[in-house]
């Protein structure tokens, strides 16, 4: 029974590398795509969530795509992409803002686990982001969130349109540009063309990811 054991984890170790080899992070986004466009449209398959799935990730598992978001209750990346167990890796915190142990487990997930698809996705009507544009005090350890926001929330403020919802967008924008300068490990898979990191802006109302094109904070800048 042992042997019958060993024989296959080391089979689903090879399928995992095959599946990982695979996967480009061009095909990630794609498949991220597909899955919200199902989702908006009532149509989600909800693949990878049965009892046979919970054995096979039991003894290994292999994102195909890291998700830095929000840690808003709305805003539940397996289901808003239509994902199952063992598909995506999540890093949430409120405002999507990341620390020392967020940044760890990205480059985890990218160097060790082979995702090679970011995308840092934030939100529409994001609590974090108001309280950096309207909010002057905030208690505790709040304002260590409120003030990684703060700069989109004033480049925000500089322009035309709703301050926060285009703070969102900005602030996502700046976290993109973070993580790609992230010296070693990101930034050289960057570079390489190996893993891909982009913005992304779920809408509260709609349930559908819009995806920033990657010289937004150029562009919006340039307004």
């Amino acid at each position: 029974m042992k042997k019958i054991t060993l024989v296959f984890t080391v089979l689903l170790s090879i399928t995992f590398s095959t599946f990982q080899a695979q996967v480009t992070a061009e095909s990630s986004l794609q498949l991220l795509k597909e899955g919200n466009k199902r989702f908006v449209e009532g149509k989600s398959i909800r693949p990878h969530q049965n009892l046979e799935r919970v054995k096979e990730v039991s003894l290994g598992q292999k994102p195909f795509a890291i998700i830095v978001g929000c840690s808003d209750s709305r805003v539940p990346s397996e289901i808003i992409f239509d994902q199952g167990l063992g598909d995506l890796f999540i890093v949430r915190t409120a405002g999507q803002v990341s620390s020392f142990a967020s940044w760890g487990s990205i480059e985890f997930a990218n160097a060790v686990l082979g995702a090679k698809l970011i995308v840092v996705m934030g939100h529409t009507k994001c609590g974090a982001v108001a309280a950096a544009c309207k909010v002057p005090d905030v208690p505790g350890h709040i304002v260590t969130l409120i003030n990684a926001i703060k700069p989109a929330a004033q480049l925000a403020k500089t322009h035309d349109g709703d301050q926060i919802e285009n703070a969102v967008k900005i602030n996502v924008a700046m976290q993109v540009q973070q993580l790609q300068n992230m010296e070693p490990v990101l930034t050289k898979a960057v570079v390489s063309g190996d893993t891909k990191i982009v913005g992304a802006v779920y809408d509260l109302a709609s349930g559908k990811v819009e995806f920033l094109e990657p010289d937004f904070l150029n562009t919006f800048q340039k307004k």
